[in-house]
């Protein structure tokens, strides 16, 4: 267990240089993949037995997780995709170039976590949804994943 918690601190802790034309995106990818994948690890999931691990990462190349965390109160509960970008705006970033979701079988975040992710993405903004073992994953722009999403746009 303190060795996942070390790792995940590595995880998140190291910085991308997204502007160096050297920079692997697949590399990139796959940092994210397993940063979500160990923070699955800590998901307090009692009820659904459904442990869900996220990564976002942001356009300064930092990375945040978050996993989901239940409560008996069934709607007092939050998905790992909010905890993880809520993370992120909670340490000052605002813009997301990235999320990693890994599911025991590949599923797909809910709507109010596409509308959350949307706030701070772009339309070129990646959705990687990845198992927990494996390489098999589905990958979506922002655009794809949320078409004709609402946003501040709408407010003005």
């Amino acid at each position: 267990m303190n060795q996942s918690k070390n790792r995940k601190s590595k995880i998140e802790n190291r910085k991308f240089n997204l502007q160096s034309p050297r920079f692997a995106a697949n590399l990139q990818i796959e940092e994210l993949i397993d940063a979500a994948r160990a923070a699955s690890q800590n998901a307090y999931a009692p009820y659904s037995h459904y442990p869900v691990g996220a990564a976002v990462l942001t356009r300064g190349g930092k990375i945040f997780t978050g996993c989901n965390i239940e409560n008996a109160a069934y709607p007092s509960g939050v998905c790992a995709e909010r905890v993880a970008i809520f993370k992120a705006v909670s340490e000052g970033a605002r813009a997301l170039s990235a999320i990693a979701v890994v599911t025991p079988n590949g599923a797909s975040p809910c709507g109010a976590c596409r509308q959350v992710f949307s706030e701070f993405a772009a339309d070129d903004a990646r959705i990687i949804l990845a198992l927990p073992r494996g390489k098999r994953r589905r990958e979506f722009s922002m655009q794809e994943f949320l078409p004709a999403r609402f946003g501040a746009r709408h407010l003005k």
